[in-house]
């Protein structure tokens, strides 16, 4: 059949020695060629990229499916779907690439002209994107090392607020009061989560010199296991609060730090409650809240002579000895002219 083919083909022009037979002759010398020594290299080519591609295919779907099967939730699911499907369209890319430079070059194709241009046009795109190539890599690194999902309360880049979508190039942030911020993922140096195992509030309990410590401190803790055993926020702490006691004496006012621990971002409905309990419990003890301005004066003996003599002597016989003696104003003395 193929010498029929031939013998009907070689007739008028492509006659045998004639120039368009010799051109036949030449076609048909090179097929043979071509069929004999390259095309079983590309057909080993092509099979190997079929390989490499269902491997890759594998590879991202069983990252997805354990993802699917441990992740905590839909956010950190569609992050890995993303970072999948970026690796997925990377690699097919890199692989037809290399596969289509081995096509060209088995049937002729110089491709050093090709590479070269391809080179400079590589360097010039680079450098005109070469933040977001950046933006692109840190975000998959974010992506890979789980720092934040979305729904997380963060500090990136100076800005704190949710994050609300993460992508491999931006990362949106809300803030406190609505607003939203586009932040690049290059820009992000630093991440301050607040979203992960628990958060940490500390109340500075302010009560008035005149106070007892001790009381103060029976008082703190009452109402604290109070909170802490409220139907309402007991679901909310990891560990009972502490009453640490006297931290700090600024002028007229005691500080008492209360430390409550509780789970990620839950901290803020117990410690209101805290202190609407402590504004009453004051109250009912008849203990003044802390004051910087306010001045404390003792009566007595010994060392409280001198407070006692900061205070002119018809103001002081004429203050009651049952009178709150931190509502006292002090003697107040011209800087000018010296005399009070």
């Amino acid at each position: 059949m193929y010498g029929f083919v031939l013998s009907a083909v070689r007739t008028g022009i492509f006659a045998e020695g004639r120039f368009m037979g010799k051109v036949l002759d030449e076609w048909v010398s090179d097929t043979q060629e071509f069929v004999r020594t390259r095309l079983p290299h590309l057909v080993m080519v092509a099979l190997i990229a079929f390989v490499l591609m269902r491997i890759l295919r594998l590879i991202t779907g069983r990252m997805i499916r354990l993802a699917e099967r441990h992740a905590p939730g839909q956010a950190r699911i569609a992050q890995v779907k993303t970072l999948a499907g970026v690796v997925r369209t990377t690699g097919i890319a890199i692989i037809l690439v290399i596969v289509s430079m081995v096509f060209l070059s088995a049937i002729g194709v110089n491709l050093a002209p090709l590479l070269a241009s391809a080179g400079v046009a590589g360097v010039a795109i680079g450098l005109a994107a070469q933040t977001i190539v950046k933006d692109v890599l840190n975000g998959s690194l974010i992506l890979i090392e789980d720092q934040f999902n979305v729904g997380d309360v963060v500090t990136v880049a100076g800005l704190t607020g949710t994050v609300e979508t993460m992508t491999l190039r931006k990362t949106t942030i809300r803030g406190g009061d609505g607003t939203v911020y586009m932040v690049p993922n290059s820009q992000i140096t630093t991440v301050a989560n607040q979203s992960v195992d628990f958060s940490v509030a500390t109340i500075n309990v302010s009560v008035d010199f005149s106070a007892d410590p001790n009381r103060v401190m029976d008082i703190l803790n009452r109402i604290a296991q109070e909170v802490r055993n409220d139907p309402a926020y007991k679901s909310l702490f990891v560990a009972d609060p502490q009453v640490l006691g006297v931290d700090a004496m600024k002028g007229s006012q005691l500080i008492f730090p209360v430390v409550f621990k509780t789970r990620a971002t839950q901290q803020y409905a117990p410690t209101r409650e805290f202190q609407r309990r402590v504004r009453i419990a004051l109250e009912e003890n008849h203990m003044l809240p802390g004051d910087p301005m306010r001045v404390f004066n003792a009566f007595g003996g010994g060392s409280n002579d001198q407070s006692a003599a900061a205070v002119p002597a018809g103001e002081h016989e004429a203050q009651p000895a049952s009178h709150d003696p931190t509502t006292i104003k002090p003697h107040e003395t011209n800087p000018f002219t010296g005399e009070g």
